[in-house]
């Protein structure tokens, strides 16, 4: 996990889809949304030449796994820079905070940065 407190995770993962793994590099934002009770997360996923050669620029549902957990996910069309979206819906392939103790901690931490 990245230094970047802006970002929920950043950092390696693997990408399974079309029947192949691929490691990849990631930044990940996420955000819970109280009105219809997801957890929605989206992100980049660094340029990839074998992600690009599988995909060819097309959409596709895939799997995202972490060292933390693993998440359907869809993986979109990519930007000016040949970074594929990523982006899913309830939990993420990564920790997140569920308890207030580890929100005020996490709170503490950046507050004495």
């Amino acid at each position: 996990m990245s230094d970047n407190h802006d970002l929920d995770y950043s950092g390696e993962g693997t990408l399974v889809c079309r029947g192949k793994e691929i490691a990849v590099e990631v930044e990940i934002k996420g955000y819970f949304q109280p009105l219809n009770g997801f957890y929605t997360w989206y992100g980049r996923i660094d340029k990839n030449d074998a992600l690009d050669a599988l995909l060819g620029g097309r959409r596709t549902v895939a799997v995202f796994v972490t060292p933390q957990g693993r998440a359907e996910c869809v993986v979109g069309d990519p930007d000016f820079w040949d970074r594929y979206r990523i982006s899913g819906t309830s939990r993420p392939p990564y920790h997140i905070p569920t308890t207030l103790e580890e929100v005020e901690a996490i709170a503490e931490s950046e507050h004495h940065s």
